[in-house]
């Protein structure tokens, strides 16, 4: 037996990325006592400025955007109970294709082994028992989510720790029923571009591929108020338009794919820490 508290560990690309995915599960494990550590790769600095700049426009500041979104990301924080924030501090790549991927100091452009020394130190000081991070596609391509991903799994190969590894994903049938949830709240939808509709049919998992759901509906609103936290960014984050209950239902569970198990648990499961407690 030993002292040291359960502990969960998430790897996020951005500030806001956080609450997003993990935000319910983040809320819910520290209710319960379990340490949370959010790991936070990027400064955000691609992110909007006041205003709703946008990067590149006359008056867009990185480096006031980056200072912005870091107290967002800690009054976001604070909102979801979260025990411990790291910070690596890579510079923001912005998206897949933009002249930032390859600036000095980005994230995308940073050897994976250089940022996954830095987070298997990490993991080493605080000895997670649960990592959630990304999919190999970063859930949509993202590379700054990209990055995310493969710098998590090649830091867990520098470690002698073997921790229960998930990515997170979301249920095909939830992608269904989001649309139908803004088309009902008023929100217009436009129709993507063919590339763009078949980008979107390729995120997410078939419902009976996901190993893990974990009911967080009583900590929506953290979720949602956390979400909120990140106000520069309100223009980009269309779940906020949906309101509170809206967003309940169709946020409250969130759903991971399960990929290094050391438990034997078996699948589906309902809680991150089924088998170690």
């Amino acid at each position: 037996m030993t002292d040291r508290p359960l502990t969960l560990m998430a790897v996020h690309a951005h500030p806001d990325d956080e609450a997003t995915g993990t935000g319910g599960v983040l809320a819910r494990y520290a209710a319960e006592g379990i340490r949370t550590v959010l790991v936070t790769c990027t400064d955000g600095a691609c992110g909007d400025g006041p205003g709703g700049v946008k990067p590149g426009d006359p008056g867009h500041d990185p480096a006031a955007v980056a200072a912005m979104r870091r107290e967002e990301l800690e009054a976001s924080c604070d909102i979801l109970k979260v025990s411990d924030l790291e910070m690596l501090g890579y510079a923001d790549s912005g998206m897949m294709g933009w002249p930032t991927n390859d600036a000095p100091h980005s994230f995308w452009r940073t050897p994976v082994q250089e940022a996954a020394g830095r987070l298997a130190q990490l993991m080493r000081h605080y000895r997670p028992d649960v990592v959630v991070t990304y999919d190999e596609n970063g859930f949509y391509g993202h590379p700054d989510h990209i990055q995310a991903h493969r710098i998590t799994m090649a830091a867990l190969q520098l470690t002698e720790l073997t921790p229960k590894v998930y990515w997170t994903t979301v249920p095909r049938s939830a992608m269904q029923r989001f649309g139908e949830l803004m088309r009902e709240s008023g929100q217009d939808m436009p129709e993507p571009d063919p590339a763009e509709a078949a980008a979107m049919a390729e995120i997410g998992l078939p419902d009976d591929e996901i190993t893990t759901w974990v009911d967080a509906t009583a900590f929506s609103g953290q979720k949602f108020d956390a979400l909120a936290a990140h106000a520069s960014q309100g223009e980009n984050i269309f779940f906020l338009k949906m309101g509170q209950e809206r967003f309940g239902e169709l946020m409250g569970t969130e759903t991971f794919l399960r990929v290094q198990d050391p438990t034997g648990t078996a699948a589906p499961e309902d809680d991150l820490f089924a088998g170690l407690r």
